[in-house]
């Protein structure tokens, strides 16, 4: 069904996108920065790839930075606003902040305003959750889960649960580290992402 779904709105998006090509702005941390692969194999290449192939005149830009934090992507943020003026700012961001165990408050306030700008400017947001391993503690890793499911109701933006579903643990699907989706799990962050991210551009 979600399949479905998926497609019918990828044929509307391309007839969309005949009249004026949009931009696709990423911002996110090594995930999305496909650390340890080459970049073309990279989720964000994939997608990139898939607009082209069904004719839909999408330009992403991926401002990914490996080891990058909420902080430190709400501090280069109003910049790549400017640069781009993205028509779409998808966010996976948050990741290092709960493995570094830093404070969710700031996560939460970080990514907050991230959103916000990127509506004040007239984009459409898309956030990309992730889950901290069990070892971090029960009660620490479900503040971490809610913070995306706050800030999605809050501000009315569609939230990916876990962007490393079927990925995280997965045998064959993490590099030797642990941490870092090999080159097979591409394709799969590309659905996790692409459920939510279609409705989106097809609106």
């Amino acid at each position: 069904m979600r399949q479905w779904i998926a497609t019918i709105c990828l044929f509307v998006l391309c007839s969309i996108s005949q009249v004026q090509a949009a931009t696709v702005l990423v911002v996110g941390d090594s995930i999305s920065a496909a650390f340890g692969l080459e970049t073309q194999h990279g989720w964000v290449a994939l997608l990139q790839a898939r607009l082209l192939e069904h004719n839909a005149e999408f330009k992403v830009v991926n401002a990914s930075i490996s080891g990058e934090t909420s902080g430190g992507g709400l501090a280069r943020f109003p910049d790549l606003l400017v640069q781009y003026q993205p028509d779409y700012v998808i966010v996976e961001l948050g990741g290092n902040d709960g493995l570094r165990g830093l404070s969710l408050t700031q996560m939460s306030a970080n990514l907050t305003d991230m959103v916000q700008q990127a509506k004040q400017q007239g984009a459409s947001v898309l956030l990309l959750g992730m889950r901290l391993p069990g070892n971090y503690g029960r009660r620490y890793t479900e503040a971490f889960y809610n913070v995306y499911q706050q800030i999605a109701e809050q501000e009315q933006v569609p939230v990916v649960d876990f962007f490393l579903e079927g990925v995280g643990g997965e045998k064959g699907m993490m590099q030797a580290d642990g941490v870092h989706p090999t080159q097979i799990a591409q394709p799969l962050l590309l659905e996790n992402a692409w459920r939510h991210l279609a409705p989106l551009l097809a609106q």
